[in-house]
């Protein structure tokens, strides 16, 4: 019997076992991302399921995810737990690929995908990032909440929940913890000024969640905070490797904290 091969290219190979193999889920949360969506979809053609959440979508996003899966939840969600939990809860899967719209699978990562959650045990898996800015690969240098080098993004139903935070929701992981080696390819910002704006919407939305809180913080401890997080992502995370896009994460990281404070303080929503 031939093997089954997909449109991104991996071969999945046809099982003469009467044990069915665990079935996996992709699932991709989405709003407005006509420009990105087609692409990500494809690259997860692997999958035996795929499931797609709108959120408020007001451009063609459903009619590019209608040429891929009927498994399309429409809807508004407030809350970031309601929509992501509304598609985790769609899967039917015994594992869940969580992928976003600027994010792809490359071949030898969904080949390493079905290859270890074969006989896994309850959990999740890390999967490390390959973070680009344009063209430019920038692997080292990411945290402080300005991009991820690694993430859970592979885990059985239940072992991955967000909490009910409106900004910034907290997330739970349980089960046992696992590593893959291959990357996901995430497309993080188009150049330089993407990421300014990128950082702009994240000091916004922090600093509404400051003010709700009634918990803004000191400028000065947020003004010491550019330091230790700068360093943190420039020496201990080698973003000094990457050369001035290293710097400029380093500095949009320990800027962060500080543009965030002082918005709160002096913005109104």
């Amino acid at each position: 019997m031939r093997d089954a091969v997909s449109p991104i290219g991996y071969t999945r190979p046809t099982r003469v076992s009467q044990v069915s193999p665990p079935r996996l889920s992709a699932l991709v949360v989405a709003h407005n991302e006509e420009a990105q969506l087609a692409d990500c979809l494809q690259s997860l053609a692997f999958a035996d399921e795929l499931v797609v959440v709108l959120d408020k979508c007001t451009d063609g996003s459903k009619a590019i995810a209608e040429r891929f899966t009927d498994r399309i939840i429409e809807g508004s969600w407030p809350i970031e737990a309601d929509r992501q939990h509304a598609g985790i809860d769609a899967c039917t899967g015994n594992w869940i690929l969580h992928i976003d719209a600027d994010e792809r699978v490359p071949p030898a990562l969904a080949e390493e995908v079905r290859q270890k959650i074969d006989g896994a045990p309850s959990g999740y898996f890390l999967i490390p990032f390959d973070n680009y800015v344009g063209k430019r690969l920038v692997r080292y240098g990411w945290g402080g909440s300005f991009g991820v080098s690694a993430a859970a993004r592979l885990y059985t139903p239940g072992a991955k929940r967000w909490g009910n935070e409106a900004i910034h929701p907290k997330i739970t992981l349980t089960g046992e913890k696992q590593q893959l080696e291959c990357r996901i390819i995430h497309y993080h910002d188009r150049d330089i000024s993407d990421m300014i704006q990128r950082f702009d919407r994240y000091t916004s939305i922090q600093a509404q969640g400051l003010r709700a809180a009634n918990n803004i913080g000191t400028f000065r401890s947020n003004f010491r905070r550019i330091f230790t997080r700068f360093f943190k992502c420039y020496v201990q995370r080698k973003g000094y490797r990457e050369g001035y896009y290293g710097f400029l994460i380093g500095l949009f990281a320990g800027l962060m904290p500080l543009i965030t404070h002082l918005k709160a303080r002096l913005e109104e929503d």
